[in-house]
């Protein structure tokens, strides 16, 4: 029964905490639309896409008026692309990301995601095609992102295709220099792809979920922020507890309009994924956060505690609110979305090597971090493998969404602007990592992996 103190507590959380549904990402399948012809496939990837999500942004915009709760996105997710274009004999699959971003000029949504591949435990007849495409996609495109999986638990690390990758985001930063290397902004390698992700750049369609699906995002770093904050001095088991009752309403309210907008499409409600993904606006950050249970600056000793803490108690809140909690569910800390991250960069407190151990607690992994222009794509492939090496260990998601800033040196800032903020340009180590690189093949998966 909803009373109406809860009312107002959620009319608090929208208009003073920043609470908002960040997405409603709905999932395609693309499979129906193999051909041998690539311009076919184009043709049936923009008529699929157009005909499923014709009424999505409308129907985002109907709820986000009656209920009045922000719906800041509205996006799509695809199948792979790397799996539909192998059909065909094009050498080039940018004929398909333009589709997908015609597909999604006309529907009206923010982004859409699925210019991936599936590539830990080895390269099918389509992935080094999409792969190699990357570059020249992002750069052509607005709305397209891109994802490529180098590792999992059961299968390790395919270092081939780690090495491509550090080629491929600096092209692709590169290619975009002109536009403050966005393309790199837009391209994400991860390790343990969950197929129910709305979260961009990272979305895909897995070939797991059905036909048509629909997720939900919801964010609300802000609403967590306040209430420690409010709650003053306590425990630390105190403060966890206030996280996961805060984080069982916030999905709550994730559950209700993923559940009224499943309705009006008439497609089946998939997952809400309940994670704390920041803003550059003040008083909605992660990082903030993580001062108010009792660091001076995020990023010095304690840092990983409070985050590990954090992570944990957002997941337990949400599942006791829902029992279709899924994607990446947990907290975000991208560099260039978080005032706070910024300012614990230009502090000095904040550095790449402590990102990294934070990755190892929270979800997703080194985010959104802008680098020096002339990093070795060797260094970069190296950032990648070290991070891929959390996530199969620790039987978890990790991603790298890291961008070279093409001139531009340490203390610069690359200015994105909207919900991707502006990233302060991170030193790296100097050392070089290319022999590491250059060996190839793959990392065997842990022995923990062996669970049949």
């Amino acid at each position: 029964m909803i009373n109406s103190f809860d009312i107002l507590e959620t009319i608090k959380m929208i208009e003073d905490e920043h609470l908002d549904i960040r997405t409603i990402t709905m999932g395609i399948s693309l499979l129906d639309c193999i051909s041998d012809d690539i311009n076919a496939v184009s043709d049936k990837i923009y008529e699929k896409i157009t005909r499923k999500a014709e009424n999505l942004v409308r129907t985002g915009e109907q709820i986000e008026s009656e209920l009045g709760i922000p719906i800041i996105h509205k996006r799509i997710s695809v199948t792979p692309i790397s799996m539909i274009g192998a059909a065909t004999d094009a050498t080039s699959y940018v004929p398909l990301a333009q589709a997908l971003n015609r597909a999604a000029e006309t529907c009206g949504v923010n982004f859409v995601g699925g210019f991936s591949a599936l590539v830990q435990k080895g390269f099918a007849k389509g992935d080094e095609i999409l792969i190699r495409s990357i570059p020249e996609a992002l750069a052509t495109t607005d709305l397209v992102c891109s994802s490529v999986n180098v590792a999992s638990t059961k299968a390790g690390i395919n270092l081939d295709a780690v090495r491509m990758m550090g080629e491929v985001v600096r092209k692709t930063a590169e290619l975009t220099a002109d536009q403050q290397c966005i393309g790199a902004g837009k391209l994400v390698v991860f390790a343990n792809a969950v197929e129910d992700n709305p979260f961009m750049a990272g979305a895909f369609h897995g070939v797991g979920e059905a036909d048509c699906v629909l997720n939900v995002g919801v964010s609300g770093p802000g609403v967590v922020h306040s209430a420690i904050r409010r709650a003053g001095d306590c425990s630390i088991n105190e403060v966890a507890d206030i996280i996961k009752k805060t984080a069982f309403k916030i999905t709550r309210m994730g559950q209700l309009v993923g559940a009224i907008a499943s309705e009006r499409l008439g497609v089946p409600f998939g997952i809400v994924d309940l994670s704390l993904a920041p803003t550059p606006a003040v008083g909605d950050s992660v990082a903030r956060i993580l001062e108010e249970v009792g660091l001076e600056c995020c990023g010095t000793h304690g840092t990983t505690a409070i985050l590990a803490m954090l992570n944990d108690a957002v997941k337990k809140g949400g599942v006791m609110a829902s029992a279709s909690v899924g994607g990446l569910s947990g907290a975000f800390i991208p560099v260039s979305e978080d005032e706070g991250m910024i300012h614990a960069v230009q502090e000095g407190a904040l550095h790449l090597d402590k990102l990294e151990a934070m990755t190892a607690v929270c979800s997703v992994g080194l985010d959104m971090i802008a680098i020096p222009g002339d990093t070795p794509a060797e260094t970069i492939a190296a950032i990648i493998a070290d991070e891929a090496a959390i996530g199969v260990v620790n039987c978890k998601t990790t991603a790298v969404r890291i961008i070279p800033a093409i001139g531009h040196k340490v203390g610069d800032e690359l200015e994105f602007g909207g919900l991707l903020g502006s990233a302060p340009v991170m030193d790296v180590h100097p050392f070089s990592s290319a022999k590491f690189i250059n060996r190839g093949g793959r990392i065997p998966a842990p022995m923990h992996s062996l669970k049949n």
